[in-house]
């Protein structure tokens, strides 16, 4: 796990570390990124909690009507005054005073810590005592100039929709099994004889792949306006469809670059070589290694241990090779990217 911020310390890794892999007993988390994402052009870099309030407790009121289910523990006060205020049996102005004295107890504390360790970069100083509120720093302005600080949100957005579903079925962890829609490119899930969509798949594994194309690792948005839009890919070509297991599967998509997917010199229906087999090993251990529901799909799909998923991978590959005879790589690779 500490690979993924400590092999490649960029600010958006660090970032990524947090939202993908810090620990989810709550959504504050999500909420709080979120509210950060909406100050970023605040002309100064204290910001009250007051005023911190507003976005936060607007992103917690949106997915509580939705998904009532937001902590693992059976009650929260501040969680509660949300649903108040939904139901309309208390003020604007109590909920943000609510929010205030008690929304932000535990997330200021655990925001940076990822399996009970603080990461190497914080993105805001706690000064709850000396001016009421917390300090912005120079490392999220740093984020916000990035060029994919957009994706970044969304990012953000699908985890949040993911956590929240895993915990809003209350089923066994061994049923759990998020599905690939080709068509709308969202993931969803069954519960009984419900369709439950989650979230959009570009979205949701972006963040693994760190805004880069699977194959060549060239730049890729999530912005539906933006050039570089990244298309889902199925590693083993969906022509396998009849002979492999579950392509539409999880563990088979990864966001790659128009060029590698359909360009001139592009993959189309070939089989990717045993290196690229290899690389969607590693990005699928690095997916299992967030929380549910994605963990638990992935280890429903591959193997409950690495060595399993090992085994199931080459399985797959040497029916697919059996089949498609020639393999295939990117002509050009345009950096580096570690899972």
């Amino acid at each position: 796990m500490n690979e993924f911020y400590e092999i490649e310390p960029s600010i958006e890794n660090y970032w990524r570390s947090i939202i993908l892999f810090g620990r989810n007993v709550a959504s504050y988390k999500f909420a709080l990124a979120k509210s950060l994402y909406d100050l970023k052009d605040s002309s100064n870099d204290v910001i009250k909690l007051e005023e911190l309030a507003k976005p936060y407790v607007k992103h917690l009121l949106e997915h509580l009507s939705h998904s009532p289910k937001q902590i693992t523990s059976k009650s929260s006060t501040f969680l509660s005054a949300c649903e108040q205020y939904n139901k309309n049996d208390i003020s604007y102005d109590e909920l943000i005073s609510k929010a205030t004295k008690l929304g932000f107890s535990n997330v200021i504390d655990a925001f940076h810590n990822v399996h009970s360790k603080e990461i190497g970069k914080r993105f805001f100083i706690d000064e709850r005592k000396e001016s009421g509120g917390i300090r912005i720093t120079d490392d999220f302005y740093k984020l916000s100039n990035e060029f994919n600080f957009d994706d970044l949100n969304l990012e953000t957005e699908a985890r949040w929709r993911l956590v929240e579903t895993g915990w809003s079925l209350g089923i066994s962890r061994q049923l759990i099994d998020v599905q690939y829609d080709d068509t709308t490119k969202e993931f969803f899930m069954d519960d009984k004889e419900r369709r439950i969509n989650i979230t959009s798949s570009r979205d949701s594994l972006n963040g693994y792949q760190k805004g880069k194309c699977f194959y060549c690792f060239d730049n890729v948005s999530i912005s539906s306006k933006d050039e570089n839009l990244a298309d889902v890919d199925h590693f083993f070509p969906w022509i396998l469809n009849d002979k492999l297991q579950n392509v539409n599967g999880v563990w088979n998509l990864v966001l790659s670059c128009k060029n590698c997917n359909r360009g001139e010199s592009g993959k189309f229906e070939r089989l990717p070589t045993l290196e690229l087999l290899a690389r969607l090993y590693k990005r699928n251990e690095y997916l299992i290694n967030s929380h549910l529901p994605l963990k638990e799909t992935l280890i429903n799909q591959t193997g409950k241990n690495g060595e399993q998923r090992q085994l199931y991978l080459q399985s797959q590959y040497n029916i697919a090779k059996r089949n498609l005879i020639h393999t295939w790589e990117p002509l050009v690779i345009k950096g580096i990217i570690t899972f």
